[in-house]
């Protein structure tokens, strides 16, 4: 998502006619979490996707027509039985889509300049089409929605989803509404939260394929080793930073960077080094913690770190050896089958083949009914990159 508000924030500043396509709910096995978008540019250029391939040829169709001036636009795409040669999703699953022409008040340069900044932000746009649509942050409110006391509810219900780093639809305003109140209005925020760290200790071989296709999934890594031949920019130009220093040195003092999105891989293969990191990682929030070894090592840094007085729910939380087993050999191979327990241990997956579960292939996200005001209609999705 972070190229397509990129190149629409690029668009709008120069002038370019295009619609942003959004995908604002889902039901089951959707392709596509909500707040996937794609663009569509007057002269034909198409940036993104909403299903992977499905109905894009459609929604190209509706954004012409959008440009063209037939207005905003919101369509569902589904599995037809009754006709099965309809445009819909081969998943099994349903997307509802909203069409629009972004406009040149629309606040996306605010949202790509904090997106890029690593501010999390909020972009909230009216369903009915009608306001050019809010930005909601730290550096607080930018564009507007048509009226006052609507961006004042708008501003609060995307504060309480970005805080939370969900997006999904709210119903703000009152459905008769009296003096002092905005009329109901039904809207979209799409939350952009801090991207996930990801600490690698130890710069060895294994680590730069492992930073590169993290980085691909949007995380942020720092690699930390003691020795500064190998802790160098150059041997990892996708790391967001390299550091010189002990690991366990350099996480005490950034234990305030860890949280449940942090992934922790130690791979310095050295009982002097990941066991005190290990005991630190293991004390604190990280919601993987991850060692290379092999199973005799395993069992060696399992006794140390007993020794160090950590108790059994705290072991536990180690995966070690590392990675899923995929036959793999060497880094890069290695590098995957690490990465896929990470996304695996963050989605909730069970690591298992597809084809041995029963079930929808796109595990639905937790779907929250209620339709009081400012709260979440749609299924919603932890936003982090």
């Amino acid at each position: 998502m972070r190229h397509v508000i990129d190149q629409a924030a690029a668009w709008q500043a120069d002038g370019v006619r295009f619609a942003l396509a959004t995908v604002v709910r889902t039901a089951g096995s959707a392709p596509h979490p909500a707040g996937t978008s794609m663009l569509v540019a007057a002269d034909g250029r198409v940036v993104g996707s909403v299903s992977g391939g499905c109905v894009e040829a459609t929604v190209c169709a509706v954004a012409e027509d959008v440009l063209a001036g037939a207005g905003p636009a919101r369509e569902t795409y589904g599995v037809s039985d009754d006709d099965p040669f309809a445009v819909g999703l081969t998943c099994g699953g349903t997307i509802e889509v909203t069409v629009r022409e972004v406009t040149a008040d629309s606040p996306l340069g605010r949202v790509a300049a904090d997106v890029a900044a690593r501010v999390p932000v909020a972009l909230v746009t009216p369903l009915d089409g009608a306001g050019a649509g809010l930005a909601v942050g730290a550096a607080g409110v930018s564009g507007s929605l048509g009226d006052p006391r609507l961006d004042r509810a708008a501003r609060d219900a995307a504060t309480g989803l970005l805080g939370r780093g969900e997006s999904g639809i709210v119903t703000v305003g009152e459905a008769a509404p009296g003096p002092g109140c905005a009329a109901e209005r039904a809207l979209f925020v799409r939350s952009f939260g801090v991207p996930p760290r990801l600490l690698v200790f130890g710069a060895v071989d294994f680590a730069r394929p492992l930073v590169r296709i993290a980085a691909l999934l949007g995380y942020r890594a720092t690699v930390c080793d003691a020795r500064p031949a190998f802790a160098t920019p150059a041997r990892f130009p996708e790391a967001a930073e390299v550091v010189t220093d002990r690991p366990h040195h350099w996480l005490a003092a950034h234990e305030d960077l860890v949280d449940a999105s942090t992934a922790i891989c130690v791979l310095t293969h050295d009982a002097r080094f990941d066991v005190p990191v290990l005991e630190l990682a293991l004390r604190g929030r990280a919601g993987y913690v991850g060692a290379m070894g092999s199973r005799r090592t395993h069992e060696d840094r399992l006794a140390r770190l007993r020794d160090a007085g950590l108790d059994a729910g705290a072991l536990d939380r180690l995966r070690s050896p590392i990675g899923l087993d995929l036959g793999g050999r060497g880094p890069e191979e290695t590098a995957v089958s690490i990465v896929a327990e990470i996304v695996a241990a963050r989605r909730g997956g069970s690591g298992r083949p597809l084809g041995e579960l029963a079930g929808p292939v796109h595990a639905p996200h937790p779907l929250l009914n209620s339709r009081s005001k400012g709260t979440v209609e749609s299924e919603f999705l932890n936003v982090r990159s």
